[in-house]
């Protein structure tokens, strides 16, 4: 069961896409899309980073950080990274720190959902039905941005 809104997002330190050290921390006063997914470059998982490099634009601008993450490493994030041009960072969780502090566990890899937090790192939504193709679109109107 994921975490409920209002909760303290976990704290967390992760290697991005091009192994710089990503904290929760480094994004304080600004609005984090932390959205967890199963595996790079599998059907849903690149129509979901897709969406969210198409709507790139409408993110800019507004303090809000996308930061996907999933168990896979720095290497396979880079290709899935250079193979779809995405636009911003992937956080490799091999050793699944993230994803059982943010209770997606769903046996070896992350499940679906994404959480939004606030820049006092609350989380003000969640969202564990994801809807891959639109769902950058989603946290948009989610956002009321």
């Amino acid at each position: 069961m994921p975490l409920a809104v209002g909760t303290d997002a976990p704290a967390f330190t992760a290697k991005d896409t091009n192994g710089n050290t990503v904290s929760l921390s480094n994004f304080a006063g600004k609005t984090v899309v932390l959205y967890f997914y199963p595996k790079d470059d599998t059907p849903g998982c690149t129509k979901q980073a897709c969406s969210f490099r198409d709507a790139q634009a409408e993110y800019q601008g507004k303090d809000v950080v996308i930061l996907g993450v999933s168990a896979d490493d720095e290497s396979s994030h880079q290709a899935f990274t250079s193979k779809y041009n995405l636009n911003f960072p992937l956080l490799a969780d091999t050793d699944h720190s993230l994803i059982k502090a943010y209770d997606v566990d769903g046996g070896g890899y992350a499940k679906r959902v994404t959480y939004v937090i606030d820049g006092k790192g609350k989380i003000t939504h969640v969202d564990a039905n994801v809807s891959t193709s639109t769902h950058a679109g989603d946290i948009l109107a989610t956002l009321g941005l």
